[in-house]
């Protein structure tokens, strides 16, 4: 076991945590973390720490998580860190990439700047990069390393429907469904989405033959859980076999369990990014991929 490394971990992702450091054959320790009752986060690293720590914690509630996260590696740096890498499966505030309306802050070009400040080496899965080319692009650290999910969640999808046809709520999903089907030779169509609001958006679907067939809905993130349940309204319509969904980030808020409850969705899968009891695809081989791929590591 390298002496020089470790992953630290955070309460609330301690078993991804505990997965990444069992898939690198290293050691792995928790970041103590106590929130006092006006909302400030008291941060304690465990020491002394090896040279090259590895901090691995999903952003998803970023507000308080990130400033947790910055006090934790300046922590590290001042008792024995040189090296950081952030293995982060979902990386927040990446869909607000331009300037939308007249005084938007853009968030994923700050916090890239902020990042740039702490983290040498950045980890993450299937991030929202819609108009952006590369994760270096807005992530400007000396490594950004984007992985993504494709192969996971296709030999998933494979194994719990019979020859489905996957189908994307919207354009920016297309880049998803078809890295995921066309490997396996699956069908997958793209819906048209148009939003109304926050909780409030139309579907249209294309013409095609979905009667008998069994129907996996496909997409980065799910948070309200309103496109995916408005995608199965319509195809309620055409006697279908069977309505699934697989999302990698499940960003699931309250009101999902009662929309899905009430849909035609049998299953909602998910990968470990974001804990959650419909997680069924984990991602610590992948992610002790792309830490090996940096050359910190030997493979095991």
């Amino acid at each position: 076991m390298p002496d020089n490394t470790i992953v630290l971990t955070f309460p609330e992702y301690e078993q991804p945590g505990q997965r990444l450091a069992e898939e690198l054959n290293i050691d792995h320790k928790m970041v103590g973390v106590h929130h006092f009752p006006d909302g400030e986060s008291r941060v304690r690293v465990p020491t002394p720490l090896p040279e090259h720590v590895i901090f691995c914690r999903s952003l998803n509630h970023p507000n308080e998580k990130l400033v947790e996260l910055i006090f934790a590696i300046s922590a590290a740096r001042k008792h024995g860190a040189k090296n950081i890498t952030l293995v982060s499966p979902y990386l927040c505030y990446m869909r607000q990439d331009m300037e939308f309306n007249p005084g938007d802050a853009v968030s994923q070009h700050i916090l890239g700047e902020l990042l740039s400040h702490y983290v040498d080496t950045l980890i993450t899965v299937d991030p929202h990069l819609h108009r952006t080319n590369k994760l270096e692009d807005s992530i400007p650290v000396k490594n950004a390393i984007a992985l993504n999910a494709y192969s996971l969640t296709g030999a998933f999808i494979n194994q719990q429907a019979d020859n489905p046809i996957l189908i994307g709520p919207d354009n920016e999903s297309e880049q998803w469904v078809s890295a995921i089907a066309k490997p396996l030779n699956l069908e997958y169509i793209i819906a048209k989405k148009k939003r109304r609001g926050d909780l409030s958006v139309s579907i249209e679907l294309p013409d095609y033959s979905y009667s008998g067939r069994d129907i996996v809905i496909v997409d980065d993130i799910i948070s309200t859980g309103c496109t995916m349940v408005e995608v199965a309204k319509s195809l309620s319509k055409e006697d279908v076999k069977e309505i699934n969904a697989f999302v990698t980030h499940a960003l699931f808020s309250d009101k999902v369990g009662q929309f899905v409850k009430n849909s035609d969705i049998q299953n909602i899968w998910s990968t470990d990014s974001i804990i959650h009891t419909s997680n069924t695809v984990f991602l610590a081989p992948l992610l002790a991929r792309g830490v090996l791929e940096q050359g910190v590591l030997e493979a095991r």
